[in-house]
């Protein structure tokens, strides 16, 4: 969450940076959290008046009773009940404003980044590189959606997939599944060089949601198992950024790279009849997921390699793609500064997300209390900690980057070429044919 210091120090350049979001209700949450935070500092006062007055109190009440003075003192001691009433009436007032305050703080966004482009929607975000390896004209056996080709090659099967499951799941088949489980080891590979590999649960506390900011905000998108307090992935991100809550870091051991591959649930709500033919958009799929924790002075030039190997992947992969920098109206709550990777796809006519790579300030340690130490230039450790920074990006989003392959690759007689790249893990086949 933002910083609540900055309710009562920086109250104007808060709503000037949330104003940027294209959103006016949260210039009304953050002058409500100002308020309750406000009053929090009354209610510490009046308190503390308070215990000084009882205490006062207390030492008068002894020195009458040692005089003889009783109902001297019992009168005192009757205001001293009144008084601790009142401490009581405080107190449970104070614990009220507290939820009230967090619930807002909670639902309250990221502050972008000065150099974050403003906008309003998804129509405002500008290229930054690219388009890149993007043909003039494609043919037309190019011009096919994956989902036709892939039934026809036998390597989609969503039909039985919904039959199992429901809509909106897929499942791959022969060298279809194998396609997928190349693009994720392939996903894997190239990032292994800097980044631990780390096989999370996939399953996480509501606890851990709250802290990465999926909750409370995006609870109806996310798949809950209400029995065990528990909830599915929605990407390994969630997990990754919670391993080191209620923890203090060395600066000396940052940045901490990582990264997971995991399946990722989603309850997509509101998407029904939109992208959801093939493998565009589903409720359960496969991704590879880095992560790093960072200090602020480490925090960009990380983000600037993430956004590289994301994109570099699509290169080797021979994929036409370009990035776009997320305009504050379009960026999401957690995010500080966000870059997308999109490949274009032949089939469909779109530009599809294939990672999105974002820089999230301090908005996600402060919520799950990650912190680090600094050292001096002695190795010494300078007293007091401060909120790690996290970032993260897919490496490699599995179903769109297979949809893209299938329609790049596409054959005049229907057959699907498999990038160069992914040979090692393909077991031998080089072009999938029915």
């Amino acid at each position: 969450m933002i910083e609540q210091r900055l309710l009562r120090t920086d109250l104007d350049g808060v709503k000037a940076a949330l104003s940027r979001r294209a959103r006016p209700k949260l210039i009304d949450d953050v002058e409500h959290a100002a308020r309750l935070d406000a009053r929090l500092l009354d209610i510490g006062r009046e308190r503390d008046e308070i215990r000084a007055r009882v205490n006062a109190l207390s030492k008068e009440v002894g020195g009458l009773r040692r005089d003889g003075k009783v109902e001297e003192a019992e009168a005192l001691q009757a205001e001293s009940r009144e008084q601790g009433a009142t401490e009581k009436t405080l107190a449970d007032e104070h614990e009220e404003v507290s939820a009230a305050l967090k619930d807002i703080l909670l639902g309250i966004p990221n502050l972008p980044h000065a150099d974050a482009p403003d906008g309003a929607s998804d129509d405002d975000n500008p290229v930054v590189t690219g388009p890149i390896a993007l043909n003039a004209t494609f043919p037309d056996w190019q011009r096919v959606p994956h989902w036709e080709t892939a039934e026809a090659l036998g390597i989609l099967d969503n039909e039985r997939a919904v039959k199992i499951s429901g809509s909106m799941f897929t499942m791959q088949r022969g060298a279809g599944a194998t396609l997928a489980r190349a693009l994720t080891q392939f996903g894997l590979d190239r990032n292994a060089d800097v980044h631990e590999e780390i096989r999370p649960p996939s399953l996480v506390t509501t606890a851990t949601l709250t802290a990465t900011g999926q909750l409370p905000k995006f609870a109806e998108d996310a798949y809950a198992i209400e029995k065990d307090d528990l909830w599915c992935v929605p990407t390994a991100e969630a997990s990754l950024t919670s391993l080191f809550n209620d923890e203090i870091l060395d600066d000396t051991a940052l940045p901490i790279r990582l990264m997971a591959f995991s399946p990722s649930f989603r309850r997509e709500a509101g998407s029904a009849g939109r992208d959801t033919r093939g493998m565009l958009r589903a409720h359960e799929f496969d991704k590879v997921e880095m992560l790093a924790f960072a200090t602020p002075e480490q925090a960009p030039a990380l983000l600037d390699d993430m956004v590289d190997r994301a994109a570099s992947a699509m290169a080797d992969l021979g994929l036409p793609y370009r990035v776009i920098e997320i305009c504050t109206g379009d960026m999401g709550q957690s995010h500080h500064r966000t870059f997308d990777v999109e490949v274009y796809a032949p089939g469909v006519d779109a530009w599809l997300e294939v990672s999105s790579v974002s820089w999230f300030g301090d908005y996600q340690a402060r919520r799950g209390n990650t912190r680090f130490r600094r050292h001096d230039d002695d190795g010494k450790a300078i007293k007091g900690s401060h909120f790690a920074h996290t970032l993260n990006g897919s490496a490699l989003a599995v179903p769109r980057v297979w949809a893209a392959i299938v329609e790049n690759y596409r054959n005049e007689d229907g057959s699907v070429t498999v990038p160069d790249a992914l040979h090692p893990y393909m077991r031998g086949i080089t072009v999938i044919t029915p």
